[in-house]
């Protein structure tokens, strides 16, 4: 661990020599092709205008490497040593392209002018290090070459991603977003929000004991998490709704059912009833709003039909609780 962190057991780029500076090259050229490629098969379901960008950098970093490989031929011979980014202190790291999931399209647009941007970098002062005049003209020109790429993401997205298809792609990701978190994370929320309210303040208004409030309160909110979690898990395996993967959106179903019965619970852990169920009646207030708000701004929902959609419903559960607990 300690080695990783503080380079222990690295070379330093001073080091290496011009043979050695080519195999880096030539690995890091190799690299960066592959993560073009998996760049552009991770969107080429949904944005296949956009995969075509990745697939042409792809081949423009072939040509790099074919490149290195005969100055390196030419100059030491067929074999090329084992020397990769990892093997020396201080060089850049690239990221796999399934640690940077999702592939958002402009994320992945900026990742790849960054890579560029390193790339020209490590051309320029491995030209500084070469004695022999062909390989210093062959590392100036990639320099040159990186320089005039760090727009080619820009370049081929006006030429292959018009105004349009872009609008187009990026209507297609929010869509994603809001079927595999935002429609999944509101359901859950509502669910915890307004399920648990009859529970929760039917044992305050039965027991005026706040701490046995909030453990009803507790396991009502966890147990209900669980329990929407695994529903939604099991429901949809997102391959013909294209809702995505079920894992996560179990997760965010799960997570905001139990944030939103936990809001109105946790106050209970004031000692004091009247205070706690003052502020856990705000509390719910404030919940039963963010969901109006969240349904207006991600589902298009008129604003007053969710407020009252929303607020009757909770109005509706509350008053269950209440009449229940005074029973």
């Amino acid at each position: 661990m300690l080695s990783r962190v503080f380079g222990f057991g690295r070379r330093s780029f001073d080091s290496l020599s011009e043979r050695e500076i080519l195999a880096l090259a030539i690995s890091s050229e190799e690299d960066d092709g592959r993560i073009y490629r998996a760049y552009a098969d991770g969107l080429r379901e949904e944005f296949p205008q956009s995969a075509r960008i990745f697939d042409e950098m792809a081949e423009e970093e072939d040509g790099h490497r074919a490149a290195l490989i005969e100055l390196h031929r030419a100059r030491f011979g067929e074999r090329i040593p084992l020397i990769r980014r990892e093997h020396v202190r201080g060089y850049y790291e690239r990221k796999p392209d399934w640690l940077v999931r999702p592939l958002g399209i402009d994320h992945v647009r900026n990742m790849a002018g960054e890579m560029e941007r390193q790339a020209r970098r490590f051309y320029v002062e491995a030209a500084r290090r070469a004695s022999d005049a062909a390989t210093r003209k062959l590392l100036g020109d990639l320099a040159a070459a990186e320089q005039s790429h760090e727009s080619l993401a820009h370049r081929l997205g006006l030429e292959h991603t018009p105004d349009d298809v872009r609008q187009d792609e990026r209507r297609t990701e929010k869509r994603q977003f809001v079927l595999t978190y935002v429609q999944p994370g509101l359901a859950g929320l509502m669910d915890g929000s307004v399920s648990t309210l009859a529970p929760i303040f039917a044992a305050a208004f039965a027991t005026h004991d706040t701490w046995q409030t909030f453990l009803v309160g507790l396991a009502a909110s966890v147990g209900a998490g669980i329990s929407m979690g695994f529903t939604e898990v099991a429901s949809d395996d997102g391959r013909l709704s294209g809702r995505g993967s079920p894992i996560k959106r179990g997760l965010a179903t799960g997570i905001m059912t139990t944030v939103g019965g936990l809001g109105h619970a946790l106050p209970y852990l004031i000692p004091h009833f009247s205070t706690a169920t003052a502020v856990a009646i705000a509390i719910v207030f404030v919940e039963l709003w963010a969901i109006a708000w969240i349904q207006n701004r991600f589902m298009e929902t008129p604003f007053w039909r969710a407020s009252f959609q929303v607020v009757l419903g909770g109005a509706l559960v509350f008053a269950a609780g209440m009449l229940i607990g005074n029973a």
